[in-house]
């Protein structure tokens, strides 16, 4: 039997029940559109977070003190002082691989400005932190430079929300001098919007000004001179970010004289590290949403089994008669298969089409970051082939092996 024939043979068979064809589709029209906007969910989060870190410098590492024991209680990594300004001076000489270094003092504290006051953070840097480690662009005025930070300079960047809460009447704060607690700074630029860190955390909500003006005027520390808080850098590309990371382990390590049996005073972190991270996690998290989803599949296609079993059993008389006037037991399969995948294509037609409506209807409304890819919808489209296919082919062969006597004489 040609396909041609087989096709209008299995459309007639659908459209003579109408209502129970559709019902039957139903599940895997709901199993099909599960499947695509849970993973578009997966996978838009996945983006969102791999967006949001190479937003903080896809390049860049980060090393900190690292916690030790001292008299048999190990110290918060906080409290510990290992890294010092020698130490990036090593990593400037000795680390090939690194475009940029430098060093971060944080403070805490309150930004005034007249009547207008804002609890932030205040960081103080170096200026290819933003040009190179960080990719920060200024939105308006200037940025700082080396010179400023040789004179410990009383010049600032303020973040978008410094702003926003120190200058609620709107006007550029550039050339305006705020306080940072009892220290008198000059605005000289405002740094470009960042937006929530994959961490949740306001990256806007900052003061950025030179190191030494934060570290000697800011924190005023006796060890000031000597010791560090933080060391940021960037590898000179993303395939370079680990072999840089394992150059400065080794310098670091040469540097403060520990021996091979020593821990690491110090830990390096990389963006990449934590891409890795969060995306098996976000790939866990779509393949566990994907899965559950696809028990509607499974529900779906046994619907379509148990109906082609129903179907078998009312047209049994009709395909004694076909067999009578010479149809085989092949044709017979082929036409009640051909019927199963037609109501599963369908199905998975009209899912395609909920699931990606779906997944751009969570994003509109609900502001979940949703990514619908041309693999979700190809792999669900074929399963649903292949559900048509696996839960057709009994009822099917059933029809086939049907003695054309005795379904003859089936009432």
């Amino acid at each position: 039997m040609s396909l041609f024939n087989l096709l209008r043979i299995a459309l007639k068979a659908l459209q003579r029940n109408k209502l129970r064809a559709f019902l039957t589709m139903l599940g895997i029209i709901i199993g099909v559109a599960s499947v695509i906007s849970m993973v578009a969910i997966g996978q838009g989060s996945k983006q969102s977070i791999q967006s949001a870190l190479s937003g903080m410098g896809s390049n860049m590492i980060i090393i900190r003190p690292n916690s030790n024991i001292s008299a048999g209680a190990r110290l918060d990594a906080t409290s510990v002082q290992t890294l010092t300004l020698d130490d990036i001076k090593a990593l400037q000489r000795q680390a090939p691989d690194l475009s940029a270094v430098t060093p971060m003092a944080n403070a805490k504290g309150q930004a005034i400005y007249g009547n207008n006051n804002w609890p932030t953070t205040m960081q103080g840097v170096q200026p290819n932190y933003l040009t190179i480690i960080r990719q920060w662009p200024i939105q308006d005025g200037v940025a700082f430079t080396d010179r400023d930070v040789q004179t410990q300079s009383k010049v600032c960047l303020l973040g978008q929300t410094v702003i926003t809460n120190l200058f609620p009447n709107g006007g550029s704060p550039i050339g305006k001098y705020i306080r940072f607690g009892t220290v008198p700074l000059m605005v000289i630029g405002t740094l470009a919007p960042k937006g929530e860190s994959a961490f949740g955390q306001d990256q806007d909500d900052v003061i950025i000004a030179p190191f030494t003006t934060v570290q000697r005027r800011i924190l005023a520390s006796a060890n000031s001179t000597i010791f560090v808080q933080n060391i940021y850098a960037s590898a000179i590309n993303e395939t370079r970010t680990t072999a840089a990371a394992d150059e400065i382990s080794t310098i670091l390590r040469t540097t403060h004289r520990l021996k091979p049996s020593d821990e690491d005073d110090f830990a390096v972190r990389t963006m990449q590290e934590l891409i890795t991270t969060f995306s098996s996690t976000s790939q866990l998290l779509t393949v566990l949403l994907a899965a559950i989803a696809g028990i509607s599949l499974l529900v779906g296609g046994i619907g379509i089994m148990n109906i082609m079993y129903v179907s078998v059993t009312e047209r049994t008389r009709e395909i004694g008669l076909r067999m009578s006037i010479g149809a085989r037991g092949i044709d017979i399969l082929l036409q009640f298969l051909t019927e199963a995948i037609l109501i599963s294509i369908t199905g998975g037609i009209l899912g395609v089409i909920l699931g990606v409506t779906s997944a751009h209807l969570v994003t509109f409304f609900l502001s979940w970051p949703t990514l619908v890819t041309e693999s979700s919808i190809v792999l669900s489209f074929l399963v649903c082939a292949v559900t048509g296919v696996f839960f057709g082919y009994y009822p099917a062969q059933k029809a086939s092996r049907l003695d054309p006597i005795e379904a003859l004489r089936y009432e």
